[in-house]
């Protein structure tokens, strides 16, 4: 399963300029953690580190145009960082897994003379086996809409220095079974959302699966309180509205796991001792929920938002087939304080299988959480963000092992 290690973010909304965790070039720096928490005041900048990602799995599986005006963005003049007139950027470390050395992705957008977003460079590259050190190895380079590729796992040659375009074209020159010129037919499309999609590819192809397996959460109670047509369903969509479908697919397919959540859900939601599904005269389902106090159930359209999310997470949490990377934005909305904690190691318990990134300003979730886990989001005197890892702090490192919640420390302002 793939594992970010680091992603650094120009030139998006207030993030003009931020790293976040171990990239190729800062091999001292920790990776990420599978779980990751995001802490900051209102207003700092972690909804524009959620979307970040969100944008990101928009360009791969929408073109970078589409992407700009999804989900409410506004185009690439409104995303673009207020003053920059520089591309949009983005870099991404991960690890396929434990035993691979980890790829580089690396992604800018600009605006052409219609003012119209395009993908002005993309590449992607690697070290060689048994290189500890030094500038990885590229097996992709595109700079817009043309550029080369290597096929198969074997390595581009020693890069050139200079300009892009220089290096592309000394590149060109060498003799290579295993190299290809490309050109892309929309220089608003991916390359890897093309070349990912074929055998010869199969770095690439790793990738791109790794980002379209990413899951943002946008769940809304109100939506999952929706009847949609009966019919078991694989995976949870991101705004909640299938939830008694994936119920009916665990009930049928999974049922020692599902069995699992219920224990689960019965031991944190007072009353609450079965939740299964019933089927209207029209074919719709229900989401039913059973009380220990009552004889007969109440459905999905009464039930608290609390519980409706709550339950939602631990099915998200328990899908036989995971997403490789789950980001979530406040999950302690509609949450009652003392079950924060509680889902913090639901989701740790779960990391090993999955990455979770979480943005939250609760301190009773952080409580849950190491210093390693845990970033600070906060503005500069210039307006844009800054972040940094709160184990950075030799002090919050000393308190929280003395015994001190690092949920309690950032209420008490330590983590300003």
């Amino acid at each position: 399963m793939g594992k970010i290690e680091g992603i650094r973010v120009k030139n998006y909304r207030v993030l003009k300029n931020v790293v976040f965790g171990k990239l190729w070039n800062t091999q001292k720096v920790a990776p990420l953690t599978p779980l990751t928490a995001v802490i900051g005041k209102n207003g700092v900048g972690k909804s524009s580190l959620f979307d970040a990602f969100g944008f990101l799995a928009d360009c791969l599986k929408l073109g970078v145009e589409e992407a700009c005006d999804a989900r409410g963005r506004g185009g690439f003049q409104r995303i673009r960082s207020q003053g920059s007139k520089e591309p949009i950027e983005f870099e991404i470390c991960y690890r396929q897994d434990s035993r691979t050395r980890p790829i580089t992705y690396e992604l800018a957008i600009d605006s052409d003379n219609s003012r119209r977003p395009y993908v002005s460079s993309e590449r992607l590259r690697q070290r060689r086996r048994g290189q500890r050190y030094g500038r990885p190895f590229s097996f992709l380079i595109m700079e817009d809409g043309k550029g080369v590729a290597w096929k198969g796992d074997a390595h581009a040659p020693v890069e050139a220095s200079g300009s892009e375009l220089d290096k592309l074209r000394e590149i060109g020159s060498e003799e290579s079974a295993d190299r290809e010129e490309v050109e892309l037919e929309d220089k608003r499309r991916l390359g890897i959302a093309t070349l990912g999609a074929l055998k010869q590819h199969p770095r690439m192809s790793s990738f791109r699966n790794f980002v379209e397996g990413w899951y943002l959460s946008y769940f809304a109670p109100n939506t999952a309180r929706g009847l949609p047509l009966a019919g078991p369903q694989r995976h949870l969509s991101v705004h909640g509205d299938n939830l008694g479908n994936v119920v009916q697919f665990m009930e049928r397919r999974h049922p020692r796991r599902f069995k699992g959540i219920l224990q689960r859900i019965s031991e944190r939601v007072p009353g609450i001792h079965n939740i299964d599904t019933d089927r209207s005269p029209d074919g719709r389902l229900l989401l039913r929920f059973n009380d220990k106090g009552f004889q007969d159930p109440f459905y999905a359209q009464q039930v608290s938002d609390g519980t409706l999310k709550l339950f939602a997470y631990l099915l998200l949490l328990e899908d036989p087939s995971p997403p490789p990377f789950i980001c979530v934005e406040e999950p302690e909305n509609g949450l009652y304080h003392k079950l924060l904690e509680t889902l913090a190691r639901e989701m740790r318990d779960h990391a090993p299988k999955t990455q979770v990134l979480v943005t939250t300003h609760q301190p009773y979730f952080v409580d849950a959480l190491s210093p390693n886990e845990t970033w600070i989001l906060e503005k500069g005197a210039d307006g844009f963000a800054a972040i940094r890892r709160a184990s950075d702090d030799p002090i919050v490192e000393s308190m929280v092992n003395e015994g001190l919640p690092l949920g309690s420390l950032w209420y008490g302002d330590y983590l300003d």
